[in-house]
Formats: structure tokens, sequence, C-alpha cells
């Protein structure tokens, strides 16, 4: 009779046996190909230090045609998932735009493009309405399209509508910002400040014959004058501290109205070449004073606490005395009129801002 233990034993071992045997052969296949790794690798580094270098170029030369297989059998896939990535851009800019679309046409004015607009004259126009309704003066239309008179205009007749009032004008070799800003009897300022117009340098304001720019405000010589109140120059007169005016604030400073207020251009420009004390157009505290890069020179905003900011800039370095948290009085001297930051000459460039956003005309404020 069988031994049920013994034979149970005798399985145990023959199972542990063939265990062994497979482990031993694997073992046995992973060090031959091991072995052959190393020896591969071993003889490809002597090789190529025998060799200094020798077979670099050949190892190059196949890495790359290796690069260019791989590109070729797979530049099918890789096409359609560029593809399929640019439809989705294009589909999320779409929807970008249409959900902004209301937006853009409400806020932004087809005046502050920069570009020059053609209009055909139809039944009932006369400049001045045109002029209205484009918002540039009769002059700047009669002067663009050489008209004569005021009755010029006939049905149908194609006009070329300057975005701003002023003065196209053509570089010739020679001219600067300065000699074109004299021919048309405004500051230089209005020039540059002109988002529009580009310069060769953008540090010296330098310009390329054949250049066209646009010269706001700019009067052209030997022209009479219609629309005399677009190009009337103001003076300012000095500001007495502690004496308020008919509006909310006092004039910062004494000097000409070298720029206006408008689209492009966020205040209104105080020219003096003597260079005159800046002062504060209302008590306020102080919450910025110093440097700034974005084109204001040395400058000033104080906080009025009534909903307005004010700002002063393009003052002389070293010549502002408040600082940041000081509270200061109407009238009260803060610094000096310069020409600091992207400035052509000595002025004073006078904001008024809500202190929620956005920027208010002076000329209305200040009376």
């Amino acid at each position: 009779m069988l031994n049920i233990k013994e034979v149970l034993q005798d399985e145990g071992k023959l199972v542990s046996q063939f265990s062994k045997d497979q482990f031993g052969f694997w073992s046995w296949v992973v060090d031959m190909l091991l072995g052959w790794a190393g020896y591969i690798k071993s003889t490809l580094s002597k090789l190529m230090y025998r060799q200094r270098g020798r077979f670099s170029q050949s190892f190059v030369n196949v890495g790359m045609a290796t690069l260019a297989f791989v590109a070729m059998l797979f530049s099918g896939k890789i096409e359609s998932i560029i593809v399929s990535a640019n439809n989705k851009e294009s589909q999320n800019n779409l929807m970008v735009l249409n959900a902004n679309n209301d937006a853009t046409v409400t806020l932004i004015s087809d005046a502050n493009k920069g570009d020059i607009t053609e209009y055909r004259v139809v039944e009932g126009d006369t400049v001045s309405s045109i002029a209205l309704k484009f918002g540039v003066s009769i002059d700047t239309i009669m002067w663009q399209n050489n008209l004569k008179t005021v009755d010029a205009i006939k049905v149908g007749q194609l006009l070329e509508i300057l975005p701003i009032t002023g003065v196209e004008h053509k570089v010739k070799r020679g001219e600067t910002i300065y000699s074109i800003a004299k021919y048309y009897n405004v500051d230089a300022q209005n020039i540059i400040d002109y988002p529009f117009n580009t310069f060769t340098n953008d540090e010296t304001y330098s310009l390329a014959a054949g250049q066209t720019l646009l010269v706001p405000d700019g009067i052209k010589p030997s022209e009479v004058i219609i629309d005399t109140l677009r190009y009337s120059v103001k003076s300012v007169a000095p500001a007495v501290p502690g004496v308020v005016g008919e509006g909310q604030f006092n004039w910062p400073t004494v000097g000409i109205i070298s720029q206006k207020f408008s689209w492009y251009h966020s205040g209104v420009d105080i020219a003096n070449r003597s260079g005159p004390s800046v002062l504060a157009a209302a008590s306020g505290t102080v919450i910025t004073a110093g440097w700034n890069p974005g084109g204001y020179g040395n400058y000033v905003i104080i906080d009025h606490g009534n909903g307005y900011h004010t700002l002063y800039g393009h003052m002389v370095t070293g010549s502002i005395i408040v600082k940041v948290g000081q509270v200061v009085k109407q009238g009260q001297k803060i610094g000096q009129m310069g020409s600091t930051g992207r400035s052509t000459g000595t002025h004073l460039h006078f904001e008024i801002r809500k202190a929620s956003g956005g920027f208010i005309d002076p000329l209305t404020m200040l009376k």
C-alpha cells in the first residue's frame, strides 16, 4: 500500500528541482544578454577612444537619418494633431470675438483708429455738418481736400476725413518734428503724443523722408481760419493759493495751453519756457511721487478725497518737494514745470481722473 506522505514528499522534490532548473535557465539567458551588451558597450568605448572621435560624424549621420525616418513615419499623425489644435484655437478666438463684439462696438469709437476716412457727400450735407459728424474742424476738411470755400462740395463728391482736427504732412528730407511743428504753429509735443505717428528713433523722434504724419491742431500757413474756436490758444492765469474758482479745481500753473484733451491725450499740456512752479489744484493726499517710466517723467498724483485724482507730469528732476502720504493744501507748491519723460519742451501735463477709473477733460473743471 502506497504511503501518501512519501508520495507528496517526492512530488515536492520534483517541483522544487524543476523550479531551480527554470531559474537557472533564465538566469543564464539574462547573463548572456547582459554579457553581450556589456561586451558591445566596452568594445565601442574602446574603439571611440582609440579613434579619438573619428566615427562621431558617422554616429551623427545615423542619428539624423533615424530622426528623419521617424518624422516621415509619423508626419501624417503630427499634421493632423497640429490642424486639430489650430482649429480649436481658431474656434476659441472666434468665441472671444463674439463674446466681446458688443463691448467693442460700444466702447471703441471709429474715430480712434487713426485711419483717414473716405466719405461720399450726400444730399443736404455741408462742410460744417460733415465736420460735426466726424468730430473735426471745418478747416481740417477744407485743407485735406483743397476746398477753396465751404460751398465747394457737391453731391457724390468723395472727401478725405482725417481722424483728428489738424493737418496731414508728408515729411521732406531734413525736416524734424520741431521744424514741422513750427511750420504748422503747434508744439512738437502734439506730434509725438499722437499714437499713430511713428519715428525711426523713438528717443530722438527722428523721421524718414516720405513718411506721413498727422499734426494735431496744426494750422496751414497763409490760410484763413474759419473754425477759430478750435485753434484758439488760452492763457492760464497764475493760481492764487486758497482762492477757489468757478470750477472745483484751480489752475496748477501759469502758461498757455499747448495741447488740449482728446481721445488719445488724457489731459491738457500747459507750456511755459520759464518753467514756473507747479501747484496742487485742490487739497488732498499725495498717493504717488517720483519717476514714471511710461512717459510722464517726474510726476505726482494727488487723491482729493472727493472721487477725483489729479496728475502732474514732466516736472524737473529733483524739484518734487512732496512725498507719498503727505497732505497738501490747494495752491501749495509740489514741484517745478520741466521736460522729463516723453517730452519735447518745458510744459506741465495735467490730468483729472475719476478715482473709479477714466479721465475727465480738465477744461470742464478748471474755470
